[in-house]
């Protein structure tokens, strides 16, 4: 690993994608991911990468499609409303079995909300990114060495399954700063015999494309990838528990709200109450099984969101409905404190043991 250095979230993602071997970045700024974009333009001249500010973020994701088809990795990030733009074009890459790597910085919603901290997108991100039944693959750091992390390994995923990966936070983790260390990690450019151009060794050339007009073709198309779907979800699921054996509540909470809820879970072991944690830190494939697990003798479950409760559903049916699970989350770019979480969390056990 290399030193440990002081950098804002967003320029730590930028710098992990460099360093996982991106050298096309295509973008168009908005807040609160603007920093991206600025590192990138400043850092892939360095490089002799691609950096490249497009007319709009329509532009830029089909650039990123041109990018990947000819074996490159490339990346774009946004913040939301600019995710629905590009929605379009996610859709083609799935639909072409294209890998890259697109970094969501969330801000409110819906229409323009605002530019504070929200996780208001996992809707979209883990449902509906784009038309077609499609999936991305969904990461959720909770600390900017985790953007790190996280962003090496969700270039290596997209390629390995030929699909588009998202990073998924928020204005606040890509605004703090916390130290981080990069891998010491030679990345070699890996074959990509799907590439669009000359195959070598043999005659004629590849062709990428996410037209079949033939209904049986589509269909093999889309059986053969619901079939990789399905082996992500065996193989990919990840989440961390924390405290979690003996306890008679979970909170489930990602990303930044994870943060909270961990300090919540430690005040009330302080107070002699049984409450663990439970982190996805793959939003899709979502962790179910290991919530199955780590909740087999709790009670109940709170999750905990910056939204109005958009991760729910997800966990009632990884607990087949089970057991009760409740709700605690803020809107509008609130962020509740550890004390609000623990309260919920007392009313959920009937008061103060």
């Amino acid at each position: 690993m290399s030193e440990r250095v002081l950098m804002k979230g967003n320029e730590a993602v930028s710098e992990a994608a460099i360093q996982a071997g991106c050298r096309h970045f295509f973008g168009y700024p908005i807040t609160p991911q603007n920093e991206v974009a600025a590192y990138m333009s400043e850092r892939m001249p360095q490089i002799n990468g691609t950096y490249l500010q497009a007319e709009s973020e329509i532009a830029a994701i089909n650039m990123v499609l041109g990018a990947s088809a000819s074996g490159v990795r490339s990346m774009t990030s946004s913040s939301s409303p600019g995710i629905s733009l590009k929605a379009e074009g996610l859709s083609y890459l799935a639909g072409s079995d294209l890998p890259c790597l697109i970094v969501n910085i969330q801000r409110g919603g819906p229409g323009l909300g605002s530019i504070q901290p929200a996780q208001q997108d996992y809707f979209q991100a883990t449902k509906a990114p784009g038309h077609g039944g499609f999936r991305v693959l969904v990461f959720a750091p909770s600390t900017v060495q985790e953007m790190v992390d996280m962003a090496f390994y969700a270039f290596d995923m997209a390629e390995k399954f030929r699909m588009p990966a998202m990073l998924l936070a928020d204005g606040l983790l890509g605004q703090m700063m916390e130290p981080v260390q990069f891998p010491k990690i030679d990345v070699k450019p890996s074959e990509k015999p799907w590439a669009v151009g000359p195959v070598k060794g043999k005659k004629g050339k590849n062709f990428i494309n996410s037209l079949y007009l033939q209904p049986e073709k589509l269909s093999a198309v889309n059986t053969e990838r619901d079939e990789r779907y399905a082996k992500i979800m065996r193989e990919l699921q990840d989440a961390e528990t924390y405290q979690t054996e003996g306890a008679e509540i979970n909170i489930v909470a990602y990303g930044a709200s994870a943060r909270i809820a961990r300090s919540a879970v430690n005040n009330a072991r302080k107070a002699g109450l049984k409450v663990g944690l439970i982190r996805p830190k793959t939003l899709w494939p979502f962790p179910e099984k290991i919530i199955q697990e780590a909740s087999k003798d709790a009670k109940s479950l709170l999750v905990m969101e910056l939204n109005s409760g958009q991760m729910v559903d997800d966990v009632r049916l990884a607990v087949e409905c089970r057991k009760p699970v409740d709700f605690f989350g803020r809107t509008g770019g609130i962020i509740p404190t550890p004390a609000e979480v623990l309260d919920a969390v007392k009313k959920i056990l009937g008061g103060t043991k």
